[in-house]
């Protein structure tokens, strides 16, 4: 496999193995769920076969148990860690991407009713209100971590992209309800 063709789950994976040390796809899974899920959302089911991929290409090994649940443990190779330095080593330029199913509705707000609108309004602030409690929990757990402050970074912009969320919400919804039926 050429490195032109891994993708950003590769990369995930690859990058989490290197942070992690040996891991299995369930312990890929979990941490995904912890940390990178909040941002990168993507289907779990491949962090099950792109770890086989990337064995393939050279870039993990792969340890199997003989007996019992055979689990497949991956360690990154030296290649893995080159071809993951040269993908953190590259400049951004696509613009950041949002998959915002609630801005996606409020693009096509105009075929809603006032009432739907609402409801979409007081849902998007409960949801970005329980997403910043999550967050500030997570800051309160691992904030004095020097350990893994690195990788605390990113939660620093979750926390001002839901705070810019949520204060869009809460003025839609003041303004929907200055609004008559």
């Amino acid at each position: 496999m050429s490195r032109e063709r891994l993708s950003a789950t590769s990369f995930v994976v690859l990058g989490l193995i290197a942070l992690r040390g040996p891991s299995t796809s369930y312990d890929l899974k979990r941490a995904t769920g912890h940390s990178i899920g909040y941002f990168w959302p993507f289907p779990h089911a491949q962090l099950y076969s792109e770890p086989r991929r990337l064995v393939e290409a050279g870039l993990l090994t792969v340890q199997e148990e003989s007996d019992g649940r055979r689990r497949r443990t991956f360690s990154i190779t030296a290649e893995g860690r080159e071809a993951l330095a040269e993908w953190l080593d590259q400049p951004i330029t696509e613009p950041m991407q949002i998959r915002d199913v609630a801005e996606l509705k409020l693009f096509f707000s105009e075929l809603l009713s006032l009432e739907t609108k609402r409801r979409m309004a007081r849902d998007q602030i409960r949801q970005h209100t329980e997403r910043l409690e999550e967050y500030h929990a997570i800051q309160k757990r691992f904030g004095g971590r020097e350990d893994i402050a690195p990788r605390l970074v990113p939660l620093d912009l979750g926390i001002a992209m839901t705070e810019a969320a949520l204060a869009f919400w809460d003025e839609f919804a003041e303004r929907l309800d200055a609004e008559r039926d």
